[in-house]
């Protein structure tokens, strides 16, 4: 696999580091060792009203150590690679783990799930931008985002940001895998003024391949469009109505999902799906898969962070829960096998339905088109949800105008229960993809 010049280390050095710590470890007494050892860099500028607002460039590294003494683990990280570090690091993991209580659910996933391959899932394109063409980029994004509307009177900056790192896991029994990754975004945040009033929007494109990003015009332009759509806004009476997240919120929905069906809510009893393995929590048409290992996607691994070789399965099967996201550890306190979730999802992905936003508005007829939420409302225990939210009112099935200052109130159990809809306008932009979802009502908290 060939490198950028960019890294300080050849893979091979991180393999020979990690392989250090594991002889060490073992020297040292422990029963047991995981090793996590990256180095990543990158730069990322900003340009704000046309003039350059920051250049950054960022390098680092890291070695992180958990060594277990029978059913006791320690933890211990560095960011010094020289040989006494890395033993000093060690030392302190031992030293951690002495004092620990016994846990009988510590300790390495088996052997046998361990992946035992790296396919090249296409994650690493180093981008050869150098800062004057990056900053080139951020002012066209800037421009176009100006030059959209004469409302757009004032912006928080466009932002050109490239990064590229490279890692390897390994444990003490015998797995060691790793890959170098690369990621790319393109943002803009504008402001739309009319006046007393203003609104802030903005919009953005990320990937592993820069050559997939959007154009810098059009996340300018999308942004301006979205700012200046909200002029104007004001607030609708309280009442229960449908709600139509737009895809990018539609992924929050997914998270949300994805929080209260993970071992470490489960097994603290601190989420509403606690027992829910194999039982209807949506609709029949919805369809939930994760697919690890899609070419370039931005949550692709072909084993989690414990080692586990990861697998494509299906999470939700004809509105029923098929699935938990367990690593070794939660698993055990659970009584079932590891998911290859250690780490957190990979590529969830809500199968799309036929329509796209204008279509599911128009399913929709009358209600609210939800473009943004705000605070973090959400109890897992019970499954209640309320946050503050903007976006806008649809009246036979159309965009009637912008509102803000409500606040949107449900409960997860009942808002998975009421999709009506899923659409295929999918925002590709982290470890979820989906299009926009309509629930057939939310409460909504206006004037």
């Amino acid at each position: 696999m060939s490198h950028s010049s960019g890294f300080s280390y050849a893979f091979a050095d991180l393999q020979q580091l990690s392989a250090d710590v594991l002889a060490y470890a073992r020297k040292q007494g422990a029963s047991a060792c995981e090793v996590d050892v990256s180095e990543g860099f990158g730069q990322s500028v900003t340009v704000r009203c046309d003039a350059v607002d920051t250049i950054e460039y960022n390098r680092d590294k890291g070695v992180g150590v958990t060594v277990y003494a029978g059913q006791r683990k320690g933890y211990a990280s560095t960011s010094d690679f020289s040989p006494q570090a890395l033993r000093d690091t060690v030392e302190a993991a031992l030293a951690i783990a002495r004092f620990t209580a016994e846990d009988d659910c510590a300790g390495l996933a088996d052997a046998a799930l361990m992946a035992k391959d790296c396919p090249d899932l296409d994650l690493y394109h180093p981008w050869a931008i150098d800062v004057a063409e990056a900053i080139d980029l951020a002012r066209r994004c800037e421009q176009a985002a100006f030059a959209a509307d004469a409302r757009i009177d004032n912006s928080e900056g466009a932002s050109v940001s490239s990064q590229e790192a490279h890692f390897v896991s390994a444990n003490s029994l015998g797995f060691m895998g790793g890959y170098p990754t690369s990621r790319h975004y393109i943002s803009a945040a504008v402001i739309a003024g009319e006046s007393e009033e203003m609104q802030r929007d903005d919009w953005y494109s990320t990937h592993r391949d820069a050559r997939q990003l959007l154009a810098p015009e059009i996340i300018g332009r999308t942004a301006a469009q979205r700012a200046v759509a909200r002029l104007n806004s004001r607030q609708i009476k309280t009442g229960d109505y449908p709600v139509l997240f737009e895809a990018p919120l539609a992924a929050g929905l997914l998270a949300s999902l994805v929080h209260a069906a993970s071992g470490g809510a489960l097994y603290r009893k601190s989420s509403f799906l606690v027992d829910h393995l194999g039982r209807k929590i949506m609709p029949d048409f919805v369809q939930i898969s994760e697919r690890p290992h899609l070419p370039g996607g931005l949550a692709s691994a072909s084993f989690d962070s414990d080692g586990v070789a990861t697998r494509d399965s299906e999470v939700v099967t004809a509105g029923v829960l098929a699935r938990y996201f367990l690593s070794a550890y939660t698993a055990r306190k659970l009584g079932l096998q590891t998911t290859g979730n250690a780490g957190g999802s990979h590529n969830l992905i809500i199968e799309p339905g036929a329509l796209d936003r204008a279509g599911l508005i128009k399913q929709m007829g009358r209600g609210l088109l939800l473009t943004e939420v705000l605070g973090h409302g959400i109890n897992y225990v019970t499954g209640d949800y309320s946050r503050g939210a903007a976006g806008f009112w649809v009246e036979n099935g159309e965009i009637a105008y912008p509102v803000e200052e409500i606040t949107i109130a449900g409960n997860l159990r009942d808002m998975f229960a009421a999709i009506a809809a899923v659409g295929n306008d999918v925002e590709v932009r982290g470890s979820k993809q989906t299009g926009s979802i309509l629930l057939n009502k939310m409460t909504v908290a206006g004037a």
